[in-house]
């Protein structure tokens, strides 16, 4: 057994301990909402996360700012008098998300491979004559013969419809040098024992939020969508933790 290998077995037990440690924890606060409803989240900056990290990205040269002298228009206004649109850090859009994914994939492979390997020694200095091997009956031109076949059949098919469709408040956490925006946005359901959760997230241009201060989650750059939840029936839709430790550990 190599080192490597030896150290991984020796890693085993501890992986083991921190998996009953952590699994234990998760137990015991179970126990404590067992008969009680799923706890929202609290309402906080989504600034101030630990994972939030600010939005860079590649910005065009800052253009000087005109003004219009006994001009009735603001710079950077579209309306006659002021524009409601999220424009600001702290401002709200309305994110309506309308996502429909389907996809049919099929996949099929086929392998197959025949090996054949003969060795043989009838002449190697008079040493082809030795008792032993002659003793066993071994010929000494036909020492080693070896054959092998492989065969492998594969088929894989993937067939999915999603739909989403509704609508969230996102928060303009950022403004970009170029103007655009940096939204986010949560929202939290409960029915019953389950919480829904959605959150988008993504950089918006304010030329694309409509006049009702509503943006398409197809006009989101590099948007983050998740939809999810946890409760009782994600529960249960779950496997077991220790099932999937040792989906993780097996090698076969």
């Amino acid at each position: 057994m190599t080192r490597s290998a030896t150290r991984a077995v020796l890693h085993l037990p501890l992986l083991a301990l921190v998996c009953a440690g952590l699994g234990a924890c998760n137990t015991a606060d179970r126990l404590s909402q067992i008969g009680a409803q799923p706890a929202l989240s609290a309402i906080e900056d989504p600034t101030s996360q630990p994972g939030y990290r600010p939005v860079r990205m590649p910005m065009p040269d800052v253009q000087p700012v005109s003004y219009a002298p006994n001009s009735l228009w603001r710079t950077g206004s579209r309306a006659f008098f002021k524009d409601q649109r999220a424009a600001r850090i702290g401002d709200l859009v309305t994110v309506k998300v309308n996502v429909t994914d389907r996809a049919n994939l099929n996949n099929e492979t086929k392998r197959s491979r025949s090996n054949s390997e003969g060795f043989g020694l009838p002449n190697a200095f008079g040493l082809e004559k030795n008792a032993g091997v002659a003793a066993a009956g071994i010929a000494a031109d036909k020492l080693l013969n070896a054959t092998s076949n492989t065969s492998s059949d594969g088929a894989g098919s993937v067939q999915r419809a999603e739909t989403v469709t509704t609508s969230v408040a996102a928060v303009v956490t950022q403004v970009l040098p170029n103007g655009n925006l940096v939204v986010e946005g949560k929202q939290e359901i409960r029915v019953n024992f389950e919480v829904r959760e959605l959150i988008v997230a993504g950089v918006v241009r304010p030329e694309d939020i409509e006049s009702d201060n509503t943006i398409d989650s197809a006009k989101i750059a590099q948007a983050r969508i998740a939809y999810g939840g946890r409760g009782q029936i994600t529960d249960v839709q779950q496997p077991r933790y220790g099932q999937q430790v040792i989906d993780v550990l097996l090698p076969f």
